[in-house]
Formats: structure tokens, C-alpha cells, sequence
């Protein structure tokens, strides 16, 4: 073994302490990136989870809206069936008024036993009539103006004198709105 002398000794001492000081900054600098490596994952997870509850919400918005719109299509699906048995229901009303003019009871009360069956079929499916009736005031978001007349007194002007065509809902919407006579 050989004897080291006292400056040997030091420049050794000297590169120790150099060398621990370079541990000990490694270490600081080891600690600081886990510490910010953990806070990006903690960003990264704040992140994700945000965008898993958008797509939560967006999810649930859509299932709520085909829901509704299932519903709606069942509950119109036969809108169109229904817009072409109006008219009949019209020639039904039409034929008696006019039979009730005569004397033929017993044709009267064919014509009516048909009629309320098939209003009442209509009615099972939805369909119900808009009441509307004269002397009502007119409103132009449920009524349909055909023709204006002179009012033949002053209370009824604005409002509904006679009633041509009657208006009918399938559900909460309206199929065919009324067609009326309004005094001015």
C-alpha cells in the first residue's frame, strides 16, 4: 500500500463531495420529474374522465330523444290513414243533416249507427275532434279563417259565426285545424 499524501487525500475528499453532491441533485431532479410526471397523469386522468362524462351526457340526450321520437312515430303513425278518412267523416256529418230533414227515421239511424262506429274506431286510435263552437272568440294559431262576413251584431264581431269544416287531433297534434266564419 502506498501512503497518500495530505493533497492526494483532499482532491479525493474534494471528488467524494463532488460526486455525493451530484448524487443529491439527481436525486432532487428524479423527485421533481415524478412529481410532475404524477401531476401530467393527474391532467391526463381529470381529462379523460371530463370527456367519458360529455360522451355520458351525449349518450343519454340521444337515447331520450329516439325514445320521443319512437313515441311520437307510434302515436302519428297513422296520420296519413286518418287524413283520408276526414273527408268521409265530413260526407258523414253532411248526410245527416240532410236525412234528418226527411221522414225516414229508420234511414237516419243507419246512417248514424255507421257513423258513430267509425268515429268510435277513429277515437280508439287516436283520433278526437278540435271543439270548437259559435260565438267562440277567433284565434288564428287553432282556427282556420275561410271567409270574413259582416257580424249581424256587435258581440260577435272577432268572433266565430258559423263553422264549416270541423278540425281534428291525432295525439297532441293537429291534423287539420277548424275552417270557420268570422264576423268583422
Amino acid at each position: 500500500m502506498t501512503k497518500k499524501t495530505k493533497s492526494e487525500s483532499t482532491v479525493e475528499e474534494k471528488v467524494q463531495s463532488q460526486g455525493e453532491e451530484i448524487l443529491k441533485k439527481d436525486e432532487k431532479k428524479e423527485a421533481n420529474e415524478s412529481i410532475n410526471a404524477e401531476e401530467q397523469l393527474k391532467d391526463e386522468l381529470q381529462t379523460e374522465k371530463d370527456k367519458f362524462l360529455r360522451l355520458f351526457a351525449e349518450f343519454e340526450n340521444y337515447k331520450k330523444r329516439t325514445t320521443k321520437e319512437r313515441i311520437d312515430l307510434f302515436k302519428t303513425a297513422n296520420q296519413d290513414v286518418m287524413l283520408s278518412l276526414l273527408p268521409i267523416l265530413d260526407d258523414f256529418d253532411r248526410a245527416y243533416s240532410e236525412i234528418s230533414k226527411t221522414s225516414e227515421k229508420e234511414l237516419l239511424k243507419g246512417v248514424e249507427l255507421i257513423s258513430n262506429k267509425l268515429r268510435d274506431t277513429l277515437k280508439m286510435k287516436g283520433l278526437e275532434v278540435i271543439n270548437v263552437a259559435v260565438g267562440d272568440t277567433f284565434n288564428a294559431d287553432d282556427h282556420e279563417a275561410v271567409t270574413q262576413i259582416p257580424a249581424p251584431s256587435d258581440e260577435l264581431k272577432g268572433k266565430i259565426i258559423d263553422i264549416i269544416e270541423k278540425g281534428y287531433a291525432l295525439g297532441d297534434k293537429v291534423i287539420r285545424f277548424p275552417k270557420v266564419v268570422i264576423g268583422q
